[in-house]
């Protein structure tokens, strides 16, 4: 089988590494790749070459309209590979995958062409301008593609609200590589000797880049909180926090209790480190990959209900409602007080993670979609 990608950019986003874990998963099959950027080469493009997949880029800038030169360049792609599937990705990747299908095999008689969701649609009227477009231009044409997969079900609700065909959505979660993601002892000291902390100190987590919608002033209150109730308490218990992600500076709090630890490479280290991550969204989220990532290190997570979130958590995790600083700093407290729970519910989040989101499990899914 031969496999077209087309995806906006191949920047660190949760589709760009979501395509190259799947990419990955399929080396063992017989699966012959091509991915074509419309955007830029970015982080993920030499992860992909190195395993030994062309990656072709069209070089449009943000905000361009592809050309028609830029169309046509594309379907000569596609012709020249021959795929027997065309995936996009994104709103950008799915319009142009259409448009060079289109033009490559209009009767649809030599290639099937699929969609990939992954953005959650609270509001059109908030989205910019250029996107609210291709949503719209999506709606009309989501009749083309033989499916459209969602990794969440929040997204494909929201999508088919606004004109998306119902009939078309297939569901497909993120997967995660239990290999990397995993307990590990090693890691854990590695890291507590990097931060110069006893292994008696708790640490708790907080990946994401600084965006408004991943609510950083919510998570700063509750940590806040937490403190002052330690604190007030005369706890024992030392708690560090660390906050880490692009653009997260020491500018947002000088709370001693946080450690900003920036934009970092080793997130797999860092997860085998935890003892509890909090993810603090307020909205955007279909499917976040930090709780799936903390869920398979058997780090329990305390989630905001945002995208499927709780759905992903089950009963293993704790859930409050957006922004509500005063429950997160509760579920923080009740977690940081009781090892026993951390640790039972962390090993429950691990085989919920392996029962249910496996790379494994999720390759044979897009497998099974495509017609392998």
């Amino acid at each position: 089988m031969k496999i077209t990608h087309i995806i906006t950019d191949l920047d660190t986003g949760g589709a760009e590494i979501m395509l190259y874990k799947l990419l990955v998963s399929l080396r063992d099959e017989k699966v012959e790749s091509l991915v074509v950027s419309l955007m830029r080469n970015g982080p993920i493009t030499q992860r992909i070459k190195a395993l030994g997949v062309k990656v072709e880029t069209l070089g449009l800038k943000q905000g361009d309209r592809p050309s028609w030169q830029t169309i046509d360049r594309l379907r000569k792609l596609i012709r020249t590979f021959n795929p027997d599937v065309v995936q996009g990705w994104m709103y950008h990747g799915n319009i142009a995958a259409t448009a060079a299908v289109f033009l490559f095999d209009p009767m649809r008689r030599k290639v099937k062409l699929f969609w990939n969701v992954r953005q959650t649609l609270y509001d059109i009227n908030s989205e910019k301008t250029q996107t609210r477009w291709l949503i719209m231009l999506g709606r009309w044409l989501s009749f083309f593609p033989y499916s459209i997969i969602y990794n969440s079900n929040l997204s494909a609700e929201q999508h088919c609200n606004v004109g998306y065909l119902s009939k078309k959505t297939k569901i497909i979660p993120n997967g995660f590589d239990l290999q990397k993601f995993k307990p590990d002892q090693q890691h854990r000291q590695q890291l507590r000797e990097e931060l110069k902390v006893a292994e008696s100190v708790l640490l708790v987590g907080h990946i994401s880049r600084l965006h408004p919608m991943k609510d950083h002033a919510t998570l700063l209150h509750a940590i806040d909180r937490v403190v002052d109730s330690l604190s007030s308490i005369g706890a024992k218990q030392e708690v560090l926090f660390l906050l880490i992600g692009h653009g997260v500076t020491s500018e947002l709090s000088k709370n001693p209790a946080i450690r900003f630890l920036g934009e970092r490479s080793d997130i797999p280290k860092i997860m085998s480190a935890l003892d509890i991550v909090v993810s603090s969204s307020a909205w955007g989220e279909g499917f976040p990959n930090v709780i799936g990532e903390a869920m398979a290190s058997e780090v329990p997570c305390v989630v905001t209900d945002v995208g499927d979130s709780a759905y992903i958590v089950g009963k293993y995790g704790r859930v409050c409602s957006v922004g509500d600083d005063q429950c997160i700093a509760n579920s923080l407290l009740q977690l940081i007080e009781n090892k026993q729970e951390r640790k039972t519910a962390g090993k429950q989040a691990r085989k919920r993670i392996k029962e249910n989101y496996s790379m494994d499990k999720i390759k044979k899914e897009y497998l099974k979609e495509w017609g392998f």
